[in-house]
Formats: structure tokens, C-alpha cells, sequence
């Protein structure tokens, strides 16, 4: 179902008439492709990424206040707080596709209000506000696992970007030189946000993903070798996974802090490399373990829930996708619980 044609038209209104907007989107290909869209359709206000915890609170309210919006735009957020809200002094308007919690003072679309498995990609419930940008729009809904109405205008455009023979999400992301476009997309987005945000600012304005993947300006260039950089540091953990995955359900690996989070990619391609099992990726910092976890066919929601209880931590997310995190002193009991339901 998606949005319901009047949600589309009025967000149009919201977007066409906002003067300074201030758009807060996830730190995922979804999330940044969502601001892509929203934000070159338009070429007014600013992108802030959110890191780390997908959830805007009263901390996060000093960044409206700095900036002074007409709008707040929040895309692919699982967590927004009443206080926010309440708070920006300006109106919200919250597009997201996870499970949705009752709010006020907030203009919320979200297929899943309408029907509870309508899980879409908030990258496409932009792409059927603004109508543009095709290629950035099947980036960010591959990326997400899922495959777009428009794939085949996708394939008739950039027909050397993807095979015919590749169907699925997974495929598509680790065979072909689309899938290549969402792993530089996901790569932009590690380390500093300085970085990154010089990155997504260099995004707003290329053209076609040929500038990228084949290096045909400046701009792509830049994109495309830093993207190299970061993949190199991928490619050695991947191979430190591989080495110790053995043959349990579960395929844990665990690695300590450093400049860059990879768990949601390594979590992702590990899935796409052993379907059956069950993913859990945590990365080692401030004293807490945050993890990605993913599966193919076990609702992983409730079993996270029942793990976390009486620990100090956190997590959510999707049916077969979500993320946790948790005291480094309760990791151990908490895998245990894990491999216990699984």
C-alpha cells in the first residue's frame, strides 16, 4: 500500500512550502538516499545525520534551536521522544517505516499506521512524494531489501548496473555494479561525522551513478576512493569472520572499537553467505557491545526482547533485521539467551 495518495500530497505541501527545512535521516543507505531525495527536490535547508542510536530526545533538540527551521523533517528515525516534539518550536514531520508509537504534535506517515507488515523503505515513500532521481531512489530501497515497482525503469536506464538474471535484494547487493553503488553509499557513511557529511553533501549534487562508479567528475571520484579506503578495513574483518564462523546457528564475532562501525554490512553479506543461521555482529565500545543482528526466517523481535530483559541495554528494529546494545559485563548472558531461543 505505501502511503495513501492525500499523505503523499500533503507532505508535497510540507516540502514545497518550507523555506529553512532541517532534515534528520538515519545513518543507512535508506536514510541518507531518503534525504537525497527529499533534499534535491528542493535545494533549501540542511541534512544531520544520526548516529550511533537511532533516536532523537530532548539532546538532540539544541540542533533545531541552533539553526532555527521552519521545518523539521525526521526520515527513517525508528525513535522519536515525545520531548522532542514538544520542544523543536517548530512543526515535525516524521516519515519512517518502523513500528509506530503513538505521538502528538507530530505529522507521522507511515504504511505501517495503515497496514502492520507494510514495511517499505522510507527511501520509497519519498521516491512516490518527489518522483525523481531513479537511480538514487533503487539504491536506498535495494539496500533496504527490497525490490522497487521501478526496478525494471532502473534496469531500461543503467542497463549495464544490473543483470536481468539477479531477482533478489541480496543478489543484487553482492553481484552486480548496482550493489557496488550501495556499498559505496554505506561506506560514506563510517567514520567522522565531519566526514561523512562532506561526503553527503558531494552526493546532493552528482548526477548519475556513472560518476561514481566509473569516475567521471571530481566529485565522483572523491566518492568512489574514499570509498576504497574504508572497504579495505571492511574486507579485513570479512575475512576475520570467515575464518572462525564454523557451523553453529549462530555465527557470532565480536571486534573492539576503532573508527568505523561495520555491523550492520558485515551482519548483512553474512546472511546473504550463510541464509540458515542467525547473524550476531558486536562491536566493543565505551564499555558496550553493539550489535547488529539478522536472520532469514526467525523472527528475531521477541527473542531480543527476552534476552535484554533485566540487562542494561537496549534494541529494536525489524522482523529479521534489528539492533541492540548492551553493558559489556551482561554480553555473555545475553548470547546465551540468544542461543537458547534460536
Amino acid at each position: 500500500m505505501a502511503l495513501l495518495e492525500k499523505e503523499i500530497q500533503q507532505i508535497r505541501e510540507e516540502l514545497g512550502t518550507a523555506r529553512k527545512p532541517l532534515f534528520f535521516f538515519d545513518d543507512d543507505c535508506d536514510g541518507l538516499c531518503a534525504f537525497l531525495l527529499m533534499y534535491r527536490s528542493v535545494r533549501e535547508g540542511k541534512g544531520i545525520i544520526v548516529k550511533s542510536v537511532p533516536r532523537l530526545d530532548e539532546n538532540s533538540v539544541h540542533k533545531i534551536h541552533e539553526y532555527e527551521p521552519d521545518k523539521v523533517f525526521v526520515l527513517d528515525i525508528a525513535n522519536v521522544e515525545q520531548d522532542f516534539i514538544d520542544e523543536a518550536k517548530a512543526p515535525v514531520i516524521w516519515i519512517d517505516h518502523h513500528d509506530p508509537p503513538k505521538l502528538s504534535h507530530v505529522k507521522q506517515f507511515n504504511p505501517r499506521i495503515h497496514k502492520k507488515s507494510d514495511n517499505l523503505p522510507t527511501t520509497f515513500l519519498c521516491h512516490q512524494v518527489v518522483g525523481q532521481d531513479l537511480w538514487i531512489a533503487t539504491t536506498g530501497c535495494v539496500a533496504d531489501w527490497f525490490i522497487p515497482p521501478f526496478l525494471e525503469e532502473f534496469r531500461k536506464e543503467y542497463p549495464d548496473l544490473i543483470d536481468p538474471k539477479l531477482k533478489t535484494p541480496p543478489a543484487i547487493i553482492y553481484e552486480s555494479k548496482l550493489g557496488e553503488l550501495i556499498q559505496v553509499f554505506s561506506a560514506i557513511l563510517k567514520g567522522k561525522t565531519e566526514d561523512v557529511m562532506k561526503c553527503v553533501r558531494i552526493l546532493t549534487r552528482i548526477q548519475s551513478p556513472y560518476e561514481i562508479l566509473r569516475e567521471e567528475s571530481p566529485a565522483g571520484r572523491f566518492i568512489y576512493r574514499r570509498y576504497l579506503k574504508i572497504k579495505k578495513e571492511y574486507d579485513k574483518l570479512m575475512k576475520e569472520v570467515l575464518a572462525q564462523a564454523g557451523k553453529e546457528k549462530l555465527v557470532l564475532f565480536t571486534y573492539k572499537d576503532n573508527k568505523m562501525s561495520f555491523t550492520g554490512d558485515l551482519s548483512n553479506e553474512l546472511l546473504y553467505r550463510f541464509p540458515g543461521r542467525v547473524i550476531l555482529i558486536a562491536r566493543e565500545k565505551s564499555g558496550e557491545m553493539r550489535m547488529s543482528l539478522r536472520s532469514t526466517n526467525i523472527t528475531l523481535p521477541p527473542i531480543l526482547q527476552k534476552a535484554l530483559k533485566g540487562l542494561e541495554g537496549y534494541g529494536g528494529g525489524h522482523e529479521y533485521a534489528c539492533g541492540a546494545s548492551v553493558k559489556l559485563k551482561d554480553f555473555e548472558e545475553f548470547v546465551r539467551r540468544i542461543k537458547e531461543q534460536i
